[in-house]
């Protein structure tokens, strides 16, 4: 289990250190969510939605490493049965103490497939926070390049406040921009949050697999290719052999009725 704590607490410390952070700079942070409430929101929700997630993952490994634990040391882990590797353990109960190299292959990889599904939801919302910081991109870009098209249409150079029309119409380019600058701020690091967390839920689940494979390997019989051949190597030359002693029989028995 201390792989376990290990990433847990790794967690649990990143979190807390991106939670002070935010409260520190609490106004610069209520300025940034609020140049685009809408789609800033959504980010910030995307990101704690996948904070929340990570650590529901790393929790839901507790009952592997329980039931891993209790197989390695003979413990009767059939009373505590693992969640994502329940089919493994099944499979696992009913075989005896040896494993050959085929079913060894077979465990692993259902193994690394149960995994590989737990990662899909991760990966998909850290990929999702750079999309919405790239959609808050181009968005701001838009919004900045028609405010400057509209603004520069709209002046009249012959008029004496021309400045002051200018400062009112910079208001929509601006707000384009701080669109731009703040959705991939924020896109980005919610990324880099989510991503850092199910990197260690990764790790977590990386130490179960090879803990299991290493106590697993330690049990498997790698037979031989000589083991294989020379018996079959045997048996045809026995066919051979009596093959050969029925053509001498029949030989014999044809020559006897001839004479």
């Amino acid at each position: 289990m201390s792989n376990f704590h290990g990433n847990l607490n790794r967690m649990a410390l990143f979190t807390a250190i991106i939670l002070c952070v935010v409260i520190f700079f609490y106004r610069t942070f209520f300025e940034i969510a609020t140049a685009n409430i809408y789609l800033n929101g959504v980010i910030i929700g995307t990101t704690l939605f996948g904070i929340i997630l990570c650590f529901i993952k790393i929790f839901a490994l507790v009952p592997e490493h329980r039931w891993l634990t209790a197989y390695k040391n003979k413990r009767n882990p059939a009373q505590k049965m693992p969640n994502i590797l329940r089919s493994v353990a099944t499979m696992l109960r009913g075989r005896p103490n040896k494993l050959n190299e085929g079913g060894l292959h077979s465990i692993l990889d259902m193994v690394m497939i149960r995994f590989e599904d737990e990662r899909d939801s991760m990966r998909y919302i850290t990929n999702t926070l750079v999309f919405l910081g790239l959609l808050g991109t181009f968005w701001g870009l838009i919004l900045t390049v028609g405010g400057f098209a509209n603004l520069i249409g709209n002046l009249n150079f012959n008029d004496e406040s021309v400045l002051q029309s200018m400062q009112m119409g910079l208001s929509q380019p601006l707000g384009g921009m701080a669109t731009a600058f703040t959705s991939s701020l924020l896109g980005l690091g919610g990324s880099l949050i989510v991503g850092f967390l199910a990197l260690q839920v990764n790790m977590a689940q990386g130490a179960i697999y090879h803990e299991l494979e290493e106590f697993l390997a330690k049990r498997t019989s790698v037979e031989h290719p000589a083991d294989n051949v020379l018996p079959k190597i045997q048996d045809n030359m026995d066919k051979i052999i009596h093959s050969l002693k029925r053509i001498d029989d029949n030989i014999e028995y044809i020559a006897s009725d001839e004479f």
